[in-house]
């Protein structure tokens, strides 16, 4: 088996005269925590969606666990175990967490059509939505309509969501933009404790959660792969201060 659960081989993203992204290729390998970084306007977005089927590629091509998913729709694509989250939040408002889990859970084992029985009578169901509900600290809001929870709450539901689709492969987009303060320390535990069997791809612009959670970091440029390493070997090349980090940046 090998050790590359997600590939993009050379992929390039041309939308009329402008170039998003420019053969651009990388290896996600099984159980990493990679994290993607560069400016705005680097074209991380736009890869990310080309990895998830939202665009086609101009040329190249993506291999998920040795099939190649280039014109694979997405959610085929999260059918087999390709799931992220979004920059902004995507919730149903009116529906509290354990519905909302118990609806996903459902969904993920074929139950979709009786899934507001399922909750009261199909124990796996319950039992499911239960542990996801007390491994992202959402047991107290359990109940509470979505609407009413704590921005850093919904983004922890967000991500639950995601495990509950059973991804071999997760590309977390920006969990913590917009989380104030007080609440992004929960939220950041929680990512770090993510499964290990799970393959992560964060893209994040806060750098401390990068350099806490990643084992893997490549940097994008000007849609371009700028350069790829260890944690380490990123935060002390000196292109990647001058470009992003900022000359004076400093991370262990």
């Amino acid at each position: 088996m090998s050790d590359t659960v997600l590939s993009a081989q050379g992929l390039v993203m041309r939308f009329g005269g402008i170039v998003a992204t420019h053969d651009v290729t990388l290896d996600l390998r099984r159980g990493a925590r990679h994290a993607l970084i560069g400016p705005n306007g680097a074209g991380k977005t736009t890869l990310i969606n080309l990895l998830t089927g939202v665009l086609t590629p101009t040329a190249g091509r993506i291999v998920l666990e040795g099939e190649d998913i280039t014109g694979t729709a997405p959610h085929r694509r999260v059918a087999r175990g390709l799931v992220r989250t979004f920059q902004i939040n995507q919730l149903f408002d009116a529906m509290t967490p354990l519905e909302t889990l118990a609806l996903v859970v459902s969904q993920q084992r074929g139950l979709t059509r009786q899934w507001w029985r399922a909750l009261g009578s199909d124990r796996g169901v319950v039992e499911r939505a239960g542990q996801l509900l007390e491994q992202f600290r959402l047991a107290e809001v359990a109940l509470q309509p979505t609407r009413e929870l704590a921005y850093g709450k919904r983004r922890l539901l967000e991500i639950a969501i995601a495990l509950a689709c059973e991804p071999r492969v997760l590309l977390l987009d920006e969990p913590v933009a917009g989380v104030p303060a007080g609440e992004r320390e929960e939220l950041l535990q929680t990512v770090a404790a993510l499964p290990a069997d799970v393959s992560v791809l964060l893209i994040e612009h806060d750098m401390d959660l990068v350099f806490s959670f990643a084992d893997r970091m490549t940097v994008l440029v000007n849609g371009a792969v700028l350069t790829e390493g260890t944690p380490e070997a990123i935060a002390g090349d000196p292109r990647v201060k001058a470009v992003y980090l900022g000359e004076g940046a400093t991370h262990g």
